[in-house]
């Protein structure tokens, strides 16, 4: 039974796969705070051209 357990390998595979989607997550999470404060600022400098 505990040589079963122990190459058993279904539990890793699950957390590599969680850890991959956890790094996917954070990186498109800061690509879209990068993305988001560059078109805010943008859009200031057209506000600001057109008053």
């Amino acid at each position: 039974m505990i040589k079963k357990f122990l190459s058993n390998e279904s539990g890793a595979t699950a957390i590599e796969y969680s850890l991959i989607a956890a790094i996917i997550s954070v990186a498109i999470l800061s690509a879209t705070v990068s993305i988001g404060s560059s078109v805010n600022a943008k859009m200031q400098s057209a506000s600001d051209g057109l008053q």
